[in-house]
């Protein structure tokens, strides 16, 4: 009936609901609540911490050291630009050396190729076909 009178601004059922049981319980305040977001259950120092005095720890062992789930870690991690590889917590962004250097390699590796290309002594049959 709600819905028919007031269309879609009626209250949803579940709403409703909520209201008749806290009118029933005398409370006549038909404000919401405000909602936030949950605290944190851990600052991101914490994580830090442990991972200064270790950072080769997996996600599940911080995790239970903190009291927390594990994609609770990643996200903390992520947040923090930092992942995991090779068991280590590293930062996510490659500094302009590291990008500096890749980049050398990369450019000494194909220079290389060029000079001592090594595709045209690859023998691929025995010279005689069956067909």
């Amino acid at each position: 009936m709600l819905v028919e009178a007031y269309g879609g601004n009626a209250l949803s059922r579940v709403q409703c609901y909520r209201w008749f049981e806290k009118f029933q319980n005398g409370d006549f305040d038909v404000r919401n609540e405000e909602r936030g977001r949950p605290a944190k259950k851990f600052e991101d120092a914490e994580l830090q911490a442990l991972l200064g005095e270790d950072d080769g720890q997996t996600q599940e062992h911080l995790a239970e050291q903190l009291n927390v789930d594990q994609s609770t870690i990643s996200r903390r991690l992520k947040a923090m630009g930092k992942i995991i590889k090779v068991g280590r917590s590293v930062p996510r962004e490659l500094t302009d050396r590291q990008q500096e250097n890749r980049k050398l390699v990369c450019e000494m590796l194909l220079a290389r190729y060029k000079r001592k290309s090594y595709l045209h002594r690859i023998v691929t049959g025995d010279g005689e076909c069956d067909f």
